[in-house]
């Protein structure tokens, strides 16, 4: 059996450590909800930033609560090449050695050594879906997308379970762009290739 999972597209946003947004928006202050996300207990924030890199500014970004314990920004290729930084694509979280950025609020501005990466698109379940789905945790799979008239295969797609989440894959605008994936409808499904191992096409 096939289970449709719906794809999402994440455009860029950051995440925030509290003392980097203390020092952006004020001692003592904290991350104002307006809008529940897909994934239980994740906001968008009302708050904005400007994001600068060394060719080009992304103004009115948002910020994804809650305060996490290092400050990340999520972006595209494009947004990468955009903002003149190197195309470092990784898991969320895992930001040794990537680009930095500088991030101007509305109390100051702050120059962030690291943390500017590319997501790897992923596909959020639960422990009870994967098993289902017969995969595991950081497993890399390929995903097949249905959508309008621009279908597609997604390889080396990140398995992330955790009890706490809500089924759905996560790309980024250019991932969306590729297979028309603007649609409340967009969704995919897992594929089992060569004797169901994922095929590493970056090898």
């Amino acid at each position: 059996m096939n289970y449709k999972i719906p794809i999402e597209t994440s455009a860029r946003h950051l995440h925030l450590c509290r003392e980097d947004f203390e020092t952006l928006f004020g001692e003592g202050k904290d991350l104002t909800p307006h809008k529940e996300l897909s994934q239980p207990g994740q906001y968008l924030a009302k708050e904005r930033l400007t994001v600068i890199g060394p060719k080009g500014t992304f103004e009115n970004v948002g910020i994804i609560g809650p305060l996490r314990s290092a400050t990340q920004m999520e972006i595209s290729v494009t947004d990468a090449r955009k903002l003149g930084v190197p195309v470092v694509i990784r898991q969320s979280g895992d930001i040794a050695d990537t680009p930095g950025m500088t991030l101007v609020g509305e109390n100051g501005s702050i120059d962030v050594p690291r943390g500017v990466i590319v997501a790897k698109r992923h596909i959020h379940m639960t422990p009870e879906q994967a098993m289902r789905m017969h995969v595991k945790d950081n497993e890399e799979v390929f995903v097949i997308t249905k959508s309008y008239h621009r279908s597609l295969i997604y390889a080396n797609v990140v398995v992330r379970v955790d009890k706490s989440f809500r089924l759905a894959m996560h790309v980024d605008t250019d991932e969306a762009n590729a297979f028309a994936g603007d649609s409340e409808e967009a969704y995919g499904v897992i594929l089992k290739l060569f004797e169901g191992d994922c095929y590493n096409l970056q090898m």
